[in-house]
């Protein structure tokens, strides 16, 4: 078996810290009856406004199928809605209900804790450099990286 060195790898340890982080905030999100799932459809259509079921799926990383049982129990709760295309009725495009603001306040209290606690002990100008840095991993990657408006 090949030898790689783990530990000098970038690839594992932004992996390892994205589980880690995704974990944590799930366990944030459980006293209030959310899932990480739900988190991520409500913030992607908060952030991004009104999306379709497949853009929505790509963003999350997900299959449009899972997406679909996601979206049933938040439709059900009437956190969202999916509404037709009028350009193309085979196109659902899902928005986020006003009953969601509730739910959404209580989001934004957990992300706020985590990140409290995840850059414990960090310099305001390391946090910079740390979001810097991964913003420049993701460019190098190909990746387009998004201009931020505070919501």
């Amino acid at each position: 078996m090949l030898q790689y060195d783990f530990e000098e790898s970038i690839g594992y340890w932004i992996t390892m810290t994205s589980h880690s982080y995704q974990d944590a905030l799930n366990q944030e999100l459980i006293p209030y009856g959310i899932t990480f799932r739900q988190f991520q459809v409500i913030g992607w259509l908060v952030y991004a406004g009104p999306l379709s079921q497949v853009e929505l799926a790509e963003r999350m990383m997900i299959e449009p199928p899972t997406l679909v049982r996601i979206l049933d129990r938040m439709e059900r709760d009437q956190w969202i809605r999916r509404e037709s295309d009028p350009a193309d009725r085979r196109r659902k495009v899902l928005q986020v209900l006003p009953e969601a603001k509730p739910i959404w306040s209580k989001m934004v209290s957990c992300l706020k804790r985590l990140r409290k606690k995840a850059t414990k002990g960090m310099t305001p100008e390391q946090v910079e450099t740390l979001k810097s840095l991964l913003m420049q991993v993701q460019q190098n990657l190909g990746v387009k990286v998004p201009e931020f408006e505070t919501v």
